[in-house]
């Protein structure tokens, strides 16, 4: 077991819980005037702006492209020590996706500065609370950017993509093992960090001796890929239909952690994703009996 059985259960309740807050933000986002004027689910626009042209049908392809290239450029930043760099690429992205995600609940100018004073005290003083509260939203905001530039095809196609690249990143040429630890070290990391002592996080003060603190750790794609496909059987099938996923993606992950090694790292989507699958296959299931 790659957790103690507690962390475990700790890790897979953010997790879902992380997945329904998505699933929540995307739903406020769904424009009703607009999808009863075209028969199918139609979402409203960005605080921020207009979300990027693509075809849907390949929209996977450009993300995939952006995927490669983002990690290249962050492993670039990291070897050469330019942590500024990458503190404020992490800072603009936590400030949109929190100004995104908040939207869809508060007023704009609200989010907007909520956004920005949690994004300054996440990646300027974190601790694990700030951390962990702040990514449950983060990859909702993200969701609801890609969510309406795919089809059930391409999102398909892309959970495909990445689960061959996470397993081959971390099992092949461990750069994403490499990119996580100085991640994790310079306390940027993108994902969930759930310390078993509470004080893990954040920095020590003057005169303080840093202890080692064991972490649970999970990857912001390993959150966001998933609810990114729910979001897509939520524009495509209906709200019951993406709440399924979840549960799909929590019984991959739960497989993962269960049979893991502790000290050892796994490539979490290829689990994630069939997991994703079972539940379409589950939804498709019922769907026939209905």
């Amino acid at each position: 077991m790659k957790h103690s059985l507690t962390m475990t259960f700790i890790l897979l309740g953010t997790f879902l819980l992380a997945q329904f807050i998505g699933i929540a933000i995307l739903y406020q986002y769904i424009d009703p005037l607009k999808s009863a004027e075209t028969g199918k689910i139609e979402f409203k626009d960005l605080p921020i702006g207009e979300r990027p042209p693509v075809e849907e049908k390949t929209s996977f392809l450009p993300i995939i492209i952006a995927i490669l290239l983002g990690t290249g450029l962050l492993l670039l930043l990291m070897k050469y020590n330019l942590i500024w760099i990458w503190k404020t690429w992490f800072l603009l992205a936590a400030f949109f996706a929190l100004t995104i995600a908040w939207d869809a609940f508060l007023p704009t100018i609200l989010a907007f500065i909520l956004a920005f004073i949690f994004a300054v005290w996440k990646v300027f003083r974190p601790n694990v609370f700030v951390h962990n509260i702040t990514e449950l939203f983060i990859y909702g905001g993200l969701a609801a950017i890609f969510v309406p530039l795919f089809n059930l095809f391409s999102v398909i196609v892309l959970l495909l993509l990445i689960s061959v690249y996470d397993a081959y990143a971390v099992w092949k040429s461990k750069h994403m093992i490499t990119l996580a630890k100085s991640q994790a070290k310079a306390k940027i990391f993108a994902g969930l960090m759930l310390p078993y002592k509470l004080g893990g996080m954040g920095k020590p003060k003057a005169g303080m001796k840093m202890k080692k603190v064991r972490i649970a750790i999970l990857g912001g794609g390993d959150i966001g890929f998933p609810l990114i496909f729910a979001g897509v059987i939520l524009k495509e099938m209906g709200l019951w239909q993406s709440l399924v996923i979840p549960f799909g993606a929590l019984l991959g992950l739960a497989v993962l952690l269960w049979n893991g090694k502790e000290n050892k790292f796994y490539p979490a989507m290829p689990f994630i994703s069939a997991g994703c699958f079972i539940a379409l296959g589950v939804v498709w299931g019922i769907g026939l009996l209905l």
